[in-house]
């Protein structure tokens, strides 16, 4: 049986789980713009989760790491090997999270989660859960303002006030730090990303435009449309047209001899 074959019948056996999750996860009627996931809070019936994580982690969980050789804003990996970086921004509904994170564990994907800090207070649980499935977890910035329009002090504020959330969950700041509302980061980002303890910023080349809630067709498009060796793609929790999209999505990366891993295995 191929890997295709296999995918497929794990699909199939995954496919109400999937549903579950899509008649529960919030869409955003076709909006142009990203939304912060407290726009949308009010609008929805589910309350935040109240339990804390299960425990902590026996050991602090990967930190930041200088990668020789790279710009301090990484927008594409090596271009050599037949790597890719599935990136979420960490936000939104978390049935559609854990669908997400299922789905490519199923496959023997990895991703880098980049997490929004008021997220994670409302569902701590869910830091812990990306790790456990050997995903990578880092910052989008504590409240997923545009960061690159606040003063100094405010933008800082927002990028170690969600590293004091990924150290109190995990034990370290998280791996990377994404600017929020902006793909490339300002000079004045990287140094206060830099200040904070993040050597990189992450940026991408490939963007689903998955927040505008097209369809997981057009979503898989977009990115199978871009995507090439190396590319760093950017994607969304919390939007039922990525949960339906990942599977056939994950089959044609298959198809052209690709394989999802976090970003720092895409560096390495």
């Amino acid at each position: 049986m191929t890997s295709i074959d296999r995918r497929s019948a794990l699909r199939a056996g995954a496919g109400a789980a999937l549903a579950g999750a899509l008649a529960t996860s919030c869409t955003d009627g076709g909006r142009a713009t990203e939304e912060h996931p407290a726009e949308r809070h009010a609008a929805q019936e589910h309350a935040p989760e109240q339990s804390a994580p299960s425990a902590a982690p026996s050991r602090p969980a990967p930190g930041p790491r200088s990668f020789a050789g790279q710009p301090a804003e990484i927008v594409h990996g090596p271009r050599d090997a037949d790597k890719v970086a599935l990136t979420f921004h960490g936000h939104g509904d978390p049935a559609t999270a854990k669908a997400l994170l299922a789905e490519a564990e199923r496959a023997g994907a990895r991703l880098t989660v980049l997490a929004v800090g008021d997220w994670l207070d409302e569902h701590p649980a869910l830091a812990l859960r990306i790790l456990d499935g050997g995903h990578e977890l880092g910052n989008h910035t504590q409240r997923h303002l545009s960061i690159a329009e606040l003063p100094e002090a405010q933008a800082y504020a927002e990028i170690a006030e969600c590293a004091q959330r990924l150290r109190k969950t995990t034990g370290s700041i998280g791996a990377w730090f994404r600017p929020s509302r902006t793909r490339l980061s300002t000079p004045l980002v990287t140094r206060l990303a830099h200040r904070a303890g993040y050597p990189h910023v992450l940026s991408y080349d490939v963007d689903s435009l998955d927040f505008t809630s097209p369809g997981a067709s057009a979503v898989v498009g977009n990115v199978a449309g871009q995507i090439q060796r190396g590319s760093v793609v950017s994607l969304h929790f919390g939007y039922a047209d990525t949960v339906a999209a990942l599977p056939a999505l994950l089959d044609d990366l298959d198809r052209r001899g690709l394989r999802a891993v976090t970003t720092t295995e895409l560096l390495t």
